[in-house]
């Protein structure tokens, strides 16, 4: 586990988070280096076989020192932005390994990555790929493309995180690839190399995985029956995490998948996790600024609050609240923050330990969707992020100063 409690003290790695906190304060992103390593090569065993690369999706944390860090592992990177694509360059992440995601990339972000280089871009719309022809032929260049299909298939996963369902406003759906098919060789500054698929995140039950590839691989079959090559075919990421009372999908169960629907094709497989390589990594370490007694219930009103992590507030998520081993309260217990909304949850209704003012406490499973979503909505200084190694911890994100956050405001002169 990447946080603990030993001697009623809370510890990431073999830090103590006490430690972290009288040099950094709270709030503060906690990352464990050691859990990120571990993920990475579990899965990359599970795929043992195949041929298949891990490009992270940088969506989920892009802090630069955990780029950094699952670069040398071996990983790429899958950006929707390009921000994230500079923040991946950055990391020393090469080109041919960083895939350009996302719906809505803009004429310029297409330029500026056709010039620093890429393996290639995944296209979603007909109009998108209309867009990148014109800039690539501007440029002279020949621009590397997959189409990401829409299969049209439910992921059983949150509403608001499903993206393969053909509400969804991500891909190109099946009924329109043959037309899309048969009109390519009039973009003359594309290069079709692969089909991708990505149907959603927090996947638990591997059921949609197994449906969306087979579809995948039809889909294939029908664009190399037609005379078009395909190099490599783009899985997706997705897997799901344990953050109450999930149960993780089986990685060698996920592989056997791979091998059955896509792996007969003959073609590299490329795979884009997130979450599941670092949000049980991370932990917002935050302090109890009071314990408010109710007749019906119990509010600790921490220093971390919903600008610094959202999830609860906006997605509903549950988080695993970590404090020292006590008596349990009788009351249920609400975890909130100072900022001033009722919507301002980091837990709610849990059965936990007493603790009082002062003490420390860390929000589980928060290296995913977390710091990455933060913002400064009250005037709060966007929080600190610290990895630790071991016994070792260093700061990879300073707090966020007030003053400099307010200073950013221009007001006119004649005001």
């Amino acid at each position: 586990m990447a946080f603990y409690i030993h001697d009623s003290e809370l510890y990431c790695e073999d830090t103590p988070l006490a430690e972290i906190a009288q040099v950094y304060g709270t709030p503060t992103y906690v990352y464990s280096a050691g859990h990120m390593s571990q993920r990475y090569q579990g899965l990359t065993n599970a795929l043992s076989g195949l041929e298949a690369t891990i490009y992270y999706a940088i969506k989920a944390n892009s802090n630069q020192a955990i780029l950094t860090l699952l670069n040398k592992l071996g990983a790429g990177a899958d950006v929707v932005s390009i921000g994230e694509y500079r923040r991946a360059r950055r990391a020393g992440m090469a080109p041919n390994k960083l895939i350009f995601a996302g719906v809505g990339k803009t004429r310029d972000e297409m330029a500026e990555a056709l010039k620093g280089g890429l393996l290639q871009f995944n296209v979603e719309s007909v109009d998108e790929l209309s867009a990148l022809n014109d800039v690539a032929g501007a440029m002279g260049l020949i621009a590397p493309v997959a189409l990401r299909l829409n299969p049209d298939v439910d992921a059983k996963t949150h509403a608001k995180i499903t993206t393969g369902k053909a509400e969804n406003k991500f891909g190109i759906p099946l009924d329109a690839a043959g037309e899309l098919r048969a009109r390519l060789d009039t973009f003359a500054h594309i290069s079709l190399e692969g089909l991708a698929v990505h149907i959603g995140s927090q996947i638990t039950d591997l059921n949609p995985y197994r449906a969306a590839y087979q579809k995948l691989a039809e889909t294939v079959r029908e664009f190399q029956a037609a005379g078009h090559e395909i190099r490599r075919i783009d899985a997706g990421g997705g897997l799901g995490v344990t953050y109450s009372n999930e149960i993780e999908p089986d990685l060698n169960a996920y592989a056997q998948i791979l091998r059955e629907t896509l792996a007969p094709l003959g073609l590299p497989l490329m795979l884009e996790p997130g979450r599941y390589l670092v949000a049980r990594a991370g932990g917002l370490l935050t302090r109890a600024i009071y314990v408010k007694e109710g007749q019906k219930k119990r509010f600790i009103i921490a220093d971390a609050a919903m600008n610094d992590l959202i999830r609860p507030s906006l997605y509903e998520a549950h988080h695993g609240v970590l404090i020292p081993h006590g008596q349990r309260h009788s009351l249920p217990t609400d975890v909130v923050g100072p900022v001033c909304e009722s919507g301002d949850i980091l837990a709610v209704g849990r059965q936990l330990p007493i603790i009082d003012a002062g003490d420390l406490m860390v929000i589980e499973g928060a290296g995913a969707y977390a710091a990455v979503m933060g913002s400064t909505y009250n005037t709060r200084p966007l929080p600190a992020e610290v990895l630790v190694r071991g016994h070792q911890f260093d700061l990879i994100r300073p707090r966020q100063d007030l003053d400099a956050l307010i200073a950013q405001d221009r007001v006119p002169g004649d005001l």
